[in-house]
Parts: structure tokens; sequence; C-alpha cells
């Protein structure tokens, strides 16, 4: 009897124990939240309490020194994986993609009087035509905000396609003796269940207000007519690719058309090509930064995005992971985009 009025009197110890350990935590995580929101609400007052600039367009984001000295600045800011500016739904909660990281980095160095440049450092084989041109425009207002600032870009093992799209932005472009670049041209995916869905009984059903209203519908076909208008898109998008090359690269249009049949290139034929201006690595590109500052060296920041709760709920806000891959998977897509 004594035994067991022991052990109940320990087990509800061990639940008050736990209780106790588990308001602790709550109370903790909802301190450092409190704390967290106040230092990013206070970064954002300071920020934007001129009223010249909001938070959109110099984001509130930490800076890092990464390398290099010096009194003159420059932010190095990677450009990765697949370029698309809505959330990456791939993992267990929506997140900010590499590439609206990327287009965040490059407003908050537009608006930083101090920065002289920014170093691209690309790895990625494209992605969505208007992502790719919005990073490339953001570009260009960073070098039009300062008749003296520079873009280099420096590439990984791919920089192809949108990715090329977005460096020819630049003023100086470095691969490494191992990319693979070029694909320079444009795509459009789109999945057909037609015969599938015919064989296994499902009947489509579309109430639609034109005959084009439902072009690519993954449940139908596309006949000639519909074939045509799409390549008449795929054409405009592609002439744009081809002329924004031949400005960026200061070549003929003739000869980027040449070369721009969606083939992809090694270093070595790409600066033969003038596709880039030089083989190299890292420290050739912060040596190529200083020579177009005319300065002896720079000292290399990055961007960091600081943790903040509110930021973990709103991801969680709207998960749903089934519907989101289906979407991924039938839903077409227009890409600058080099595709295996």
């Amino acid at each position: 009897m004594i035994d067991r009025e022991k052990k109940s009197k320990s087990g509800c110890l061990w639940v008050m124990g736990v209780f106790v350990i588990l308001i602790g935590v709550l109370a903790l995580i909802g301190v450092v939240s409190v704390l967290v929101l106040k230092s990013t609400f206070s970064s954002s007052i300071s920020i934007s309490s001129s009223g010249k600039v909001g938070v959109d367009e110099f984001p509130v984001m930490k800076e890092v020194w990464a390398s290099g000295h010096g009194d003159t600045k420059v932010v190095v800011i990677p450009i990765t994986g697949m370029i698309m500016l809505q959330n990456d739904n791939s993992g267990l909660f929506p997140s900010e993609t590499a590439a609206q990281r990327a287009l965040r980095s490059i407003r908050r160095a537009t608006h930083d009087k101090d920065v002289r440049a920014i170093i691209l450092q690309i790895n990625s084989g494209g992605g969505g035509i208007t992502a790719s041109d919005i990073i490339y425009k953001a570009l260009l207002d960073f070098k039009a905000s300062s008749p003296d600032r520079k873009v280099v870009s420096i590439f990984g093992d791919v920089s192809a396609s949108g990715a090329y799209y977005i460096a020819v932005a630049s003023d100086y472009i470095i691969a490494h003796p191992t990319t693979i670049t070029g694909s320079i041209g444009v795509l459009i995916q789109a999945m057909n269940i037609h015969e599938l869905s015919t064989k296994i009984g499902i009947k489509d059903v579309t109430i639609k207000s034109g005959k084009n209203k439902d072009m690519l519908n993954p449940m139908g076909e596309i006949n000639e007519e519909q074939r045509l208008i799409v390549q008449k898109l795929i054409d405009s998008m592609y002439a744009r690719f081809v002329k924004l090359v031949a400005e960026g690269r200061n070549l003929p249009i003739a000869d980027v058309k040449k070369l721009a049949d969606g083939r992809i290139y090694s270093a070595d034929e790409a600066l033969e090509l003038k596709l880039i201006d030089q083989i190299g690595y890292w420290d050739a590109a912060a040596l190529k930064t200083a020579q177009l500052l005319d300065v002896d060296e720079v000292k290399v920041y990055r961007y960091e995005q600081d943790f903040t709760f509110s930021s973990l709920f709103k991801a969680m806000q709207g998960w749903n992971p089934i519907q989101g891959m289906v979407r991924e998977a039938t839903q077409p897509k227009l890409l600058y985009q080099w595709s295996l």
C-alpha cells in the first residue's frame, strides 16, 4: 500500500515537473519572440523613419563581414537553384527561395550608399522568365543609382538560361574552369494526361468563355492553332533574351542568334564566343571588382536574414503539401531554364 502511494506521488511529481518545464520553455520562447520582434521592428523604424525608403526597398537584413579589407564596401549575393519568386513548397513549411533572398539583397544594397559593387555568385540552371527579368532589372537599378557602381558575376557549376540572363546585367563575367553555361532559349513545359485519363475513364469537364481559354489543359489535346499561339509567345520571349545578351555582351544580334539555339557551352567555349570575360576563381572576382572600382582592395560583406517566430508562424499558414505538389506537376511553366 505504501509502495503504491510512493509511486503515485512520484508519478504526480514527474507530471508536475514536466508541466513546469513546459511552461518555462513556452515562456522563454515568448520572451525571445518578443525581443526578436522588437529588435526587427526597431530596425524597420530606423531604416524607414526618414520616409524616403520603405522596408520592401531596404529590407531588414543582418550585414556580415565575409572577406577582404579596406574601405571599399562590396556585397556578395548568391543566386542558386531554381529561379522562382514564389515561396518554395518542397519542405515541411513554405519558405523563401534563394531568388527571393537575392532580390531583397540587391534592393538593400541599392539603397545603401556605401555599397560600391555587387559580386553575384551564380550556380543555377535558370527558372522563371519573369523572375529572371525582375532580378536582371534590379541589377540595372543598382548600377543606375550611382554612376560608379559595378556588378561582377562569378559562375559555379552551372549558369545557364535564366541564370545567364541575369548575368548579362554584369560589367564583367568570370566562369570557373568547369562551369557549364549558355542554354540561351525559352521553353514551356506542361504535363498531358489525356490518353491516360481516357483509358481509366476520367472525363474532363471544362466550361470556358473561348476555345483557347484552356490551352495546355493536362486532360485535353492541343491543336495546331493553339500550338502556333504558344510558339509566337515563346518566340517573343526568345527575341528579348537574344537582345539583352547582345546589349550586355556588346555583340551583334546576328552573332548571338547563331549560338543561342539552347545548347550549353564549356567555360573555354564561352570565353571564345565572348559569353564570358575570364576563366578563374573567387580571388579573380574580388581582384577584378577592385580594378573596376579603381581601388587596391575591397571589403566584402554578405547579408543574412534574422530568424523571427512570426516568420515561422506565417510560413505555417496555408500549408498544404499535396495541393502544392499537384499544382507544381500540372501547371504550365514558361521558363528560361536549362532542362535535361
